[in-house]
């Protein structure tokens, strides 16, 4: 969903339209002036067409891969370019001089380069491709990984290497409009002499001593660190490249586990994306090398997500499974079918286990555990207004979605009237305002609104700092500005995150987490969030977006909340703080709190947002907030009790079930040595009726030589 969304706003960038129009407009224009024939006109819309492609490869337009789509590829592209070039000199009446066939034959060559060009680029990356990658696992010292080869030769090999035509173009274009056939025969020269020098270039790099082990000794390698390392809780998660975010979540819940713990993924793409973490990650894109794998000492399996590829762990009757999901809601998804193969179901409170009853899917009540949320540990609880300044109220809308239905969004319909109402309050209250990161990726209507608030917001905060009742230090928002760049450049330095476009075995090998560097960032990214909110004044109307400061930040430097139905308002109700809910499709309070468990303690806005004075009421006055002891109890219901802590409720959850695992398999060894015992008891007994039946046969062959001895007599 997520990949979708920026290939919708990369096709609408208007820059990158601009750019594919000129070079597709470029390629008839390249052959009229071959036709004309005219040598200048030829050069200008040559270099467009260069330009404009090789701005759309900077930027990663997703443009490109339409383009290949309807046969009109990178390759393609080059060779017309080339052939109008040919067309060009024809016209010009050189096609019977030695230059023209040095052109033909320079071109030729040229594209006959690419095929083994091509074949070295992807043998050498199929050669350092990993059959197991690694994050946090010293494979170094067990074997050798070799280094990659310069990042230079391998990026965009296919563009540099077609981008070499250009000493040939600019030299036969030269010679075009001065009849200088030197200039003609050097770019010819050039062109052919780099691409030979850039595929020979490759040729070592697929020396035995310049790749990595041969696959069969990584996955011993791996096996024997698993021996060593003895991990006993499993994190397995399989997805798209969209949900890396649904693994995301639970890292830092894995980093306190009192059990040794191990993350195992399924596709590379999400190692390349995965967050930071302390644990040991274990990538293994093979089904058949996962089921090789020695996880015997794996007690508690954790699974994030309803996928085919759970099969290949589910499979291991030593551990026990349980599905932990990537958010607690009424979605369908929190009470799939699917859910059954688990041993157990954890949820994070009551209304987890009331929604697989009502939905009768076949979960036991019994299989079904209540653990809490450990990933909500950061939302500060509620201790009343703050003292010394006005209150926040935080507008976190999601966005438009897929389609077109108006319970989506309050940006469409309330999202004006909600602001406005806001920051015309009286008493005066302070506004954050942090829409969901793809607001108006789809709809060019929410995009409109978006910006109508951030003008509205951005004009009243202007209003607010000129009123003289309200003051600001401006030394201290100084001082707080020159610590933000300072921490910000501190944090972009340590760069705990992998380069995504890395060697996967350099980064196998090197990919373990600097301690101090993941402490230091922890404390830094707190000291930064402290300096943010110090950074201007505490009245001032905010607009925030990116990736700093965090939602929960954001939670936690507000008094109340007005957002949609999503998963932000469940994570709010944490906080035991005030919250509104739009009711943007119109279905009436009743009937929208009968849908949806999480807004029954909220106050219900209409689009009008004519209900607002009543959450101000709230923020303002907590003793006389109605909803007071209905959000307290909805917290519990949703959320569990905050005693235990989530995350001691999760260690005592994964020890009991562990304990389970060890029981189930002492119980199979007994089993199997009373089978045994039972075997060996047996084979003796039939041993002893065999020698009893072999006396037998014996004697009745002495009776039957007597018989006959009496017989002759």
């Amino acid at each position: 969903m997520i990949s979708t969304a920026i290939r919708v706003a990369r096709v609408g960038s208007a820059a990158e339209l601009a750019a594919a129009a000129l070079m597709t407009l470029g390629y008839p224009g390249l052959m009229l002036a071959a036709l004309v024939p005219s040598v200048p006109a030829f050069a200008a819309v040559a270099a467009v067409t260069y330009l404009a492609d090789l701005y759309l490869h900077r930027k990663g337009s997703y443009l490109i891969a339409l383009l290949g789509k309807v046969r009109a590829g990178l390759s393609t592209r080059f060779l017309i370019r080339e052939l109008l070039l040919i067309l060009l000199l024809a016209r010009l009446g050189h096609s019977e001089e030695p230059a023209f066939y040095a052109a033909i034959a320079c071109f030729t060559a040229f594209f006959g380069l690419q095929a083994p060009h091509g074949a070295l680029v992807t043998l050498i990356g199929n050669r350092r491709q990993m059959p197991v990658v690694t994050r946090n696992v010293d494979l170094a010292s067990r074997m050798r990984i070799p280094d990659a080869p310069p990042r230079r030769l391998l990026s965009r090999a296919g563009v540099k290497m077609l981008h070499l035509d250009l000493a040939a173009v600019v030299g036969l274009l030269v010679y075009a409009l001065t009849d200088s056939a030197p200039a003609a025969y050097a770019g010819v020269g050039v062109t052919v002499g780099l691409g030979v020098l850039y595929v020979l270039a490759l040729v070592p790099h697929l020396r035995a001593d310049r790749i990595p082990p041969p696959a069969d000794k990584v996955l011993k390698t791996v096996s024997t660190w698993l021996r060593e390392y003895r991990p006993e809780t499993v994190l397995y998660f399989s997805g798209s490249k969209d949900s890396t975010y649904q693994v995301n979540m639970w890292l830092e819940t894995m980093e306190q586990l009192d059990s040794r713990p191990l993350v195992i993924l399924r596709e590379r793409y999400i190692l390349e994306k995965m967050a930071p973490t302390t644990v040991p990650v274990v990538c293994v894109p093979g089904g058949v090398h996962l089921m090789n794998m020695d996880l015997s000492t794996v007690r508690v399996a954790l699974y994030a997500a309803n996928v085919g590829k759970n099969i290949h762990l589910l499979r291991v009757p030593t551990m026990k499974h349980v599905f932990i999901g990537h958010g607690d809601s009424d979605k369908l998804a929190s009470v799939n079918p699917f859910s059954k193969v688990y041993d157990e179901v954890w949820t994070a409170g009551r209304a987890g286990r009331d929604r697989y009853a009502i939905a009768d899917v076949g979960i036991r009540d019994e299989d079904i555990v209540e653990v809490g949320r450990p990933q909500l540990a950061p939302i500060e609880p509620w201790r009343g207004p703050s003292e010394g300044r006005i209150p926040t109220v935080l507008y976190a809308p999601t966005w438009e979605g897929w389609d077109d239905n108006p319970g989506n969004t309050s940006i469409l319909l309330a999202g004006e009237n909600i602001v406005k109402k806001l920051v015309a309050a009286e008493p005066p209250v302070r506004v954050l305002y942090k829409p969901h990161p793809f607001t108006g990726t789809r709809s060019a209507k929410a995009g409109a609104a978006h910006r109508r608030i951030t003008a509205l917001i951005k004009k009243a905060a202007a209003q607010r700092a000129a009123d003289a009742r309200f003051t600001a230090d401006a030394d201290a928002q100084a001082r707080a500005k020159s610590d933000l760049t300072r921490l910000k450049a501190r944090l972009d330095s340590l760069s705990l995150a992998f380069d995504d476009k890395a060697d996967e075995a350099v980064t196998t090998r090197d990919g373990l987490v600097d301690m101090r560097k993941h402490e230091e960032a922890a404390r830094l990214r707190t000291e930064w969030n402290d300096a943010y909110w110090r950074s201007f004044p505490s009245f001032e109307h905010r607009v925030v977006t990116g990736a700093g400061p965090r939602l929960y930040d954001c939670f936690n430097a507000s008094e109340a909340m007005v957002s949609d139905i999503s998963s932000v308002v469940s994570d709010f109700i944490a906080s035991g703080k005030p919250y509104a809910v739009t009711d943007s499709a119109g279905l009436g309070a009743e009937e929208f709190r009968r849908q949806n468990t999480a807004v029954r303690a909220a106050v219900i806005l209409s689009n009008g947002a004519d209900e607002l004075d009543r959450l101000l009421d709230a923020v303002r006055t907590p003793a006389a907030d109605p909803l007071a002891e209905d959000r307290k109890e909805l917290k519990e219901y949703l959320l569990g009790p905050d005693e235990p802590t989530s995350i001691e409720q999760f260690n005592t959850a994964v020890a009991d079930l562990a304990l389970k695992a060890e029981a189930r398999n002492a119980g199979q060894e007994s089993l199997a040595v009373a089978a045994a015992a039972g075997a060996a008891d047996a084979a003796d007994a039939l041993a002893d009726e065999r020698v009893a039946a072999d006396g037998l046969t014996d004697g009745r062959v002495a009776a039957d030589g007597l018989t006959d001895g009496l017989t002759t007599a």
